[in-house]
């Protein structure tokens, strides 16, 4: 969309700098910033000029974690990536990175090629794919460096879940190594799932049925077990480490650990487990397979560790692990045995809200929630400056926040595709007002203007920390 737009008089605050400017934005682009009521920004003039007076103006949110319908316990993630992207518009993130499956059996690019097919068209806005990796063999690991030279930089590999996604030691040690040569960076879903299996058996054995006791089992020693292996495996192969979903504290001290070392490994936490705990899991009447996911909730002395990880720099990312399903009809495909609950959590719409809220309160600053929720990611996937700033050249993914807005978190509000809210009641301050995708209003004053199509897929250099 060609033309001029022009933010006038807002906070713009990136993971570097906060400033009272004007935003410049043509063709797409932010064009310039200038300290807003300098002789520079008012003599600017634009086809379409919005007021953030008394506003926050900042990057898109990059969500680098997010399973649109994805098959997981015989149904399908509810969310589609028509839906879920338009729910991520609604809660200030512009640019998803979507996990692309290969199948027991298949090659990389035929699951690459399945989601291409399931996001093209659909999305709201900007996309881009991690691949998971289910099957390492010399196929597997020629077509890891075809994609990495295509922009697919990022392999996701499980010590979970045996006969789905599990892969073991000597397969996460190839990976690693191949990593290492073509630049790619593994993400790592650090569990001790044959150990878990053992546990969950044994439990079940026992009649414990309940949603409570999944958190009870996925035990928080086999986290911080599996992230130390993944480490000491990745230090052999000498290739980077990205670990997904660090819940528990143990796992935090593991990456600090490593990190204190100088090794290139890196941690990401989502909302749940900054917000929510093991209180969740034990609601009654089966309302605890809600916040079934995994990892699980933790008890609720893990909180602050992990709000420490994220201030001290030892967790750098909060993404979402948005994988969201209906408690009617597919959370309710386990009642009587915990393990039979789809595991996934929504998210999508309330990250940025959430971490605004951890301003408010106190765990950290304004820049620094821009750096974990913006430009962190961007960097770590390699979509930076592009994604993740307000700079001149930068796509103009920008959201005009109103700090001082209220809100109530509901299921009768919110516009992800799932039946429940995680965070039903929850009061934040803070709010979406305006987002430009690509300089395009996708949500303008809380009413959504953009349409499936409009998003497009986002090819990523290699991770920029290890350049």
């Amino acid at each position: 969309m060609s033309g001029r737009t022009l933010i006038r008089g807002g906070l713009v605050i990136t993971a570097s700098d906060e400033l009272h400017a004007d935003v410049l934005i043509e063709d797409g682009r932010v064009a310039a910033l200038a300290a807003s009521g300098t002789p520079t920004a008012d003599a600017w003039t634009a086809d379409r000029t919005l007021d953030a007076t008394g506003k926050y103006v900042i990057p898109g949110g990059v969500d680098a974690h997010t399973h649109m319908e994805l098959p997981f316990g015989g149904t399908f993630a509810s969310d589609t990536f028509e839906t879920g992207t338009r729910a991520a518009a609604w809660g200030g993130t512009t640019t998803i990175v979507d996990f692309a499956v290969q199948s027991v059996g298949h090659t990389l690019r035929e699951g690459l090629d399945a989601w291409h097919a399931k996001a093209e068209g659909n999305c709201a806005i900007d996309y881009g794919f991690h691949m998971i990796v289910s099957d390492v063999n010399q196929d597997t690991l020629k077509e890891m460096d075809l994609l990495v030279q295509e922009g697919v930089t990022s392999f996701k590999q499980f010590m979970a879940y045996p006969g789905v996604f599990y892969s073991d030691d000597g397969q996460i040690l190839r990976a690693m190594q191949r990593s290492a040569e073509n630049g790619g960076l593994i993400m790592m879903h650090a569990e001790n799932g044959i150990a878990i299996d053992v546990l969950v058996e044994q439990a079940l054995a026992r009649g414990e049925t309940d949603p409570r006791y999944h958190g009870e089992v996925r035990k928080a020693l086999l986290e911080a077990e599996a992230t130390h292996r993944a480490i000491k495996l990745a230090q052999v192969a000498g290739a980077p480490l990205y670990v997904v979903h660090v819940s528990a504290m143990e796992a935090v001290a593991e990456l600090a650990r490593a990190r204190d070392e100088g090794l290139p490994v890196f941690g990401e936490t989502c909302p749940q487990y900054l917000f929510l705990s093991t209180d969740n899991l034990a609601e009654p009447d089966f309302e605890g397979s809600k916040y079934v996911c995994s990892t699980p909730l933790r008890p609720r002395e893990h909180q602050a560790k992990l709000w420490q990880g994220l201030r001290t720099n030892d967790l750098q990312v909060v993404s979402t692990d948005h994988c969201p399903f209906c408690f009617v009809g597919q959370k309710e495909l386990g009642r009587g045995d915990f393990s039979k609950i789809p595991n996934g959590l929504p998210g999508v719409e309330n990250r940025m809200d959430l971490l605004h809220q951890a301003v408010v309160d106190g765990h950290i600053s304004r820049r620094r929630w821009i750096e974990i929720a913006c430009a962190t990611p961007a960097r770590m996937f390699g979509m930076y400056p592009k994604k993740g700033t307000i700079a001149p050249g930068a796509d103009a993914d920008i959201v005009i926040y109103d700090p001082h807005a209220e809100q109530v978190m509901s299921v009768e509000t919110h516009h992800m595709n799932v039946d429940y809210s995680a965070y039903e009641g929850k009061r934040t301050t803070g709010r979406v007002e305006t987002v430009l995708s690509r300089g395009v209003p996708v949500i303008t004053e809380r009413e959504y203007t953009g349409h499936a199509g409009h998003g497009v897929y986002t090819p990523r250099s290699t991770c920029q920390y290890l350049n």
